[in-house]
């Protein structure tokens, strides 16, 4: 399946920049402390953290979903019958795929008009663009949906797919 492994790269390639770009916001943090702590503070640190936040967790969705990383309590389920088991697994695929894709559907427009009206957050010495950030939201929330559709397809069909691993 030429798809998942397009997905699988994707995904895999999100997470790792996504992994990079937290370690270098860890001393991005650290200078600002240490310079705060000196009282010279590092403009824009605010406003880079928190875009970075958002563009750090959609860039790494995907590989969360695909991997099979994300939120599971299925301590009630294991009990049921197996076809049982099987049908509400496919329903929680369903109700993911229908959450990433309705965000998704959301993240478009605002990531548009963001980046067509050059939108900035932050007043002062350095603004920060938003449009990364809104578009790290939709890229990742379509990613994640599309890994929701493909492993609803792998389990209403048996397929057999490798576990996507590091």
């Amino acid at each position: 399946m030429a798809l998942i492994r397009f997905t699988d790269w994707l995904t895999k390639t999100l997470m790792i920049i996504g992994a990079i770009w937290a370690f270098c916001l860890c001393f991005v943090t650290l200078a600002d402390i240490v310079l705060r702590a000196m009282s010279i503070p590092l403009s824009g640190t605010k406003e880079i953290v928190a875009n970075s936040v958002v563009i750090i967790v959609f860039m790494q969705v995907g590989f969360a979903v695909r991997s099979g990383s994300m939120l599971r309590a299925d301590f009630l389920v294991i009990l049921l019958p197996k076809w049982m088991q099987k049908a509400l697994t496919v329903f929680a695929l369903i109700l993911g795929a229908c959450f990433f894709l309705y965000l998704l559907n959301a993240a478009v427009t605002p990531a548009m008009r963001s980046f067509t009206r050059g939108e900035f957050d932050g007043a002062g010495a350095l603004q920060v663009p938003v449009w990364p950030a809104r578009w790290a939201i939709a890229i990742g929330a379509g990613l994640a949906g599309l890994n929701y559709i493909l492993l609803t397809l792998v389990e209403i069909f048996g397929l057999r797919v490798e576990r996507m691993d590091l």
